[in-house]
């Protein structure tokens, strides 16, 4: 069962457990200037989904059924807004287990003991608190709706019922409530920081992001509560400035790569949370300096986070945790909001390159890999869950409009039809008249049908974002079926013959501490060995990236070719200092110099000293992502080349081709509508071409 974990120790211990090594099947592109037109089938597309609630998507039921009403007991250094008038607040249950009849129970974390009532863990948790109240936040701001108003009024008195006002601890969250309003700071399984308000956190960065938004619409509506507010983030940037915010602008040093040491609990994801809530605040008080100055150091932590290029892993993304350089996760897609976000409010474009490298190149490579796998370790793997959905589509529509980048809205609308069937299952994610959304898909298509709090936010966060721009939620919507992906593909190690002393090696545990070994197993070769890896027919040139374990010591380096000559070369040891990270050395994708070429079936390997190669991750020059639904047939050809390539594409019979080419910036670079049958997509270097068909 898909569970979210709570800090970022829980985020590697979760990845080392239940990452799954899978190996995506090899395949590449047929989209290549050489190859003969694909053929564009017109399909019967299913239909949308029927709005029943107003005409929105946004639907709070089932948010409303997970809040419940909660006990404030009097407890040493916990209070809230006019507790002594209403010892009362609403939170939101964990989890939501799906009943046979299609009803849902409301279950805590944990296992509960019946005489007490308990849950190790418990019933409700900051996390799912903070972002409720932001759902009802934005969604009583975008509609007026007074419940909404009321909810978010509630969920944010038991969130600062959580915050620890006094002592050395102040400002700190405490993580876990039990149903009578008990507080657990010491949960089972254990929660790094234990006790949880012993040190900063993702509740901390989660509660900062509550408040911000929270202060903003309140601001006006009731100024008394606004004012608690304001009172409650002062206390939690006191927390982070004796914390993360205390080491600003120092720098900490990971497998040889210099990383910010100021991020919260050294996460861009946590960070760019309460980016996102100082944001909305300092829009609001731009005069207060405490808050601006934590808006603008953190905003440049997260930014400092970008890695890669179009050509190099991980392609422009903002990776999460500074303890490795191999681990990108897709609950952290929201730093890009963030720091897009940021730019506007702090009038700071610098820290909006980040943001537009990460949606604009990543996220196309991202979509036609499979989609939001839970993590890419640093293979594409796990499970697709509604957060690393609405985390995308989120910092899609935050950059489009802060970078004037309408394409990144092409991408927002192929992201969020997840949510109606264009996901691994095939069936709808989210239940417009009920508000409800699974907790997952597994790879392979499995669901786990239960909608927990945390779904079920995300969801709505998504909802709402499409709401506000019905052009885009009509696309969105449109968009019901993932036809086929064809990009980034892995090609395991193992599977090549071994010429020498080498052998193939399956380690207990396929964590490295701050990676996964791709398959379980690597390869190990001597001095003087090849490994010659059968490579999957292609019909186009695609970029090699060996993923070598690589070691602290020098040890020689490997030759990678093909039949057509070298590709390039990787080195076997000579990894940068451990320094902060879990383990020494890197396991990493590294870049060759040269493209395979189309047509070719096998890459070898030869060394001149120790070396352990895992996987080959192979991306082809042109990806694609071709996509169904009510709106019509559309593909979307992703480049990681150097100079402009020409796709023929054959149209069929009564329809004509309309494409939009848009630069590595998601920027439009030229339109065009052609009405021949045969016809050529270009798509721009390091870009993107949007392709539709529509009947003439």
């Amino acid at each position: 069962m898909i569970r979210e974990s709570k800090s970022l120790g829980r985020v590697a211990a979760a990845v080392a457990a239940s990452i799954l090594a899978v190996s995506v099947p090899a395949g590449a592109s047929t989209a290549a200037p050489a190859a003969p037109p694909s053929t564009v089938g017109a399909v019967t597309a299913p239909s949308a989904p029927v709005l029943a609630n107003g005409g929105k998507l946004a639907n709070t039921d089932h948010l409303d059924f997970l809040l419940d009403s909660v006990p404030l007991p009097a407890v040493p250094g916990h209070t809230t807004y006019r507790l002594e008038q209403d010892p009362s607040a609403e939170a939101p249950w964990t989890y939501a287990d799906r009943n046979d009849d299609g009803t849902y129970t409301r279950v805590g974390g944990g296992n509960l003991d019946p005489a007490t009532g308990h849950w190790t863990q418990g019933a409700y948790n900051a996390d799912d608190i903070s972002r409720a109240a932001v759902v009802y936040l934005r969604h009583w701001q975008q509609t007026g709706d007074p419940a909404s108003k009321e909810h978010a009024f509630q969920t944010l008195r038991a969130l600062t019922y959580l915050q620890t006002v006094d002592g050395p601890n102040a400002g700190n969250v405490v993580l876990w409530q039990q149903a009578d309003g008990s507080l657990n700071p010491s949960a089972i399984p254990v929660e790094l920081p234990d006790p949880s308000d012993s040190a900063e956190s993702y509740w901390l960065a989660r509660t900062v992001w509550a408040l911000g938004e929270g202060y903003a619409a309140f601001e006006g509506a009731d100024p008394g509560f606004a004012a608690f507010l304001q009172e409650r983030l002062h206390l939690a940037l006191g927390a982070l400035n004796r914390q993360s915010l205390s080491k600003y602008g120092t720098f900490d040093t990971a497998d040889g790569v210099q990383v910010p040491a100021w991020l919260i609990a050294g996460g861009a994801d946590a960070s760019a949370e309460a980016v996102l809530g100082l944001a909305a605040y300092v829009e609001t008080v731009p005069s207060d300096e405490a808050a601006t100055t934590a808006l603008t150091q953190l905003s440049e932590g997260v930014a400092a986070m970008s890695s890669g290029s179009a050509t190099e892993w991980p392609f422009g993304a903002i990776m999460p945790w500074n303890k490795s350089q191999s681990l990108w996760h897709a609950w952290g897609g929201m730093a890009p909001a963030a720091v897009a976000t940021a730019s506007s409010v702090l009038d700071r474009d610098d820290l909006l390159t980040a943001a537009v490298k990460d949606t604009a190149q990543f996220m196309p490579q991202l979509l036609a890999a499979g989609g939001p796998n839970n993590a890419w370790s640093p293979t594409p793997g796990e499970a697709q869950i509604a957060y690393g959905v609405d985390s995308r589509v989120q910092s899609l529509v935050a950059t489009a409009e802060a970078a004037g980048a309408p394409g990144l809205l092409d991408l927002a609308a192929i992201a969020a039809g997840w949510f109606f069937g264009a996901n691994p299952n095939g069936a709808p994610a989210y239940n417009p008249a009920t508000g409800t959304t699974i907790d997952g898909i597994e790879p392979d298509g499995r669901v786990n049908p239960n909608s927990g709090a945390e779904s079920t936010i995300h969801a709505l966060l998504t909802m709402l974002a499409l709401d506000a721009d019905p052009e885009l939620r009509a696309k969105a919507m449109g968009i019901s079926v993932t036809k086929e992906t064809k990009g980034l593909s892995v090609v395991e190690a193992e599977t090549g013959t071994i010429t020498g002393a080498g052998s193939v090696v399956r380690p207990p545990s396929s964590w490295t501490g701050e990676a996964n070994i791709s398959g379980g197993a690597y390869v190990e070769l001597k001095a003087g060995d090849t490994l010659t890896i059968p490579m999957p027919a292609a019909d186009q040139p695609s970029n090699i990236f060996p993923i070598v374990n690589q070691r602290l010591a020098p040890s020689g380096s490997t030759t990678w070719s093909s039949a057509k000559g070298p590709l390039g070369t990787t080195a076997n040891g000579g990894a940068g200092a451990q320094g902060i990270t879990d383990a020494p050395g890197i396991l990493f994708p590294f870049a060759l110099r040269r493209a395979l070429s189309g047509g070719l079936t096998s890459v070898t390997a030869s060394t001149d000293g120790q070396a352990a190669l895992d996987a080959l991750l192979v991306q082809p020059l042109i990806s694609t992502v071709s996509v169904d639904g009510s709106g019509g047939e559309a593909t979307l050809y992703v480049s990681a080349a150097k100079s402009t390539i020409i796709k023929p594409v054959q149209v069929p019979a009564g329809f004509v081709l309309e494409q939009q080419q848009y630069d590595s910036a998601g920027r439009p670079v030229q339109g065009n509508r052609d009405t021949a049958r045969a016809s050529n997509v270009a798509v721009a270097p390091g870009g993107f071409t949007w392709v539709t068909l529509v009947r003439s």
